[in-house]
């Protein structure tokens, strides 16, 4: 790969994490939205108890969406500061590790999606894995998934 195809790469994986972390904020704010409404519409019985039981379930729902959302906007916040138009020798925020069998972005803590039709990981620089990275160098190995690694190239 040339210089500006893996800098290509990296702005469309940098992209497509955009556009999931996009998707999850989404769908958070429509679940938060409707534990809300839920709350709003418990009728009170005359039990009295299930209703008060009802409403606080829904905030409670509506509060740990809240908490999902910030989350997810600190993510969000913090991919738009990788930096993915330079290449790097060292696996830090916004570099690619391709390895015999898997390719890892360490940019945000997305898991393994396809992109393009090719699997990725998409690391948090703070993840466990990303942090047992932080020293290698291409031809070095590691253990991912309990099998041995070896990073082919890293940009």
């Amino acid at each position: 790969m040339t210089r500006e195809e893996k800098i290509l790469y990296k702005q469309t994986l940098k992209q497509a994490a955009l556009h999931l972390i996009g998707e999850r904020i989404t769908n958070t704010r429509l679940q938060m939205d409707d534990a809300q409404q839920a709350a709003n519409q418990e009728e009170k019985s005359s039990a009295g108890d299930k209703y008060e039981t009802g409403r606080a379930m829904g905030h409670l729902q509506k509060e740990m969406y809240a908490r999902q959302l910030s989350e997810q906007s600190k993510e969000q916040a913090a991919l738009h500061a990788v930096n993915a138009d330079r290449l790097y020798d060292t696996p830090v925020a916004g570099a690619v590790v391709q390895c015999d069998k898997i390719t890892f972005f360490i940019a945000a803590g997305l898991g393994k999606q396809l992109v393009d039709g090719k699997p990725i990981v998409f690391l948090s620089p703070q993840a466990p894995l990303a942090r047992q990275l932080q020293h290698k160098k291409p031809g070095d190995n590691f253990v991912f998934n309990g099998l041995p690694t070896i990073i082919a190239d890293l940009y």
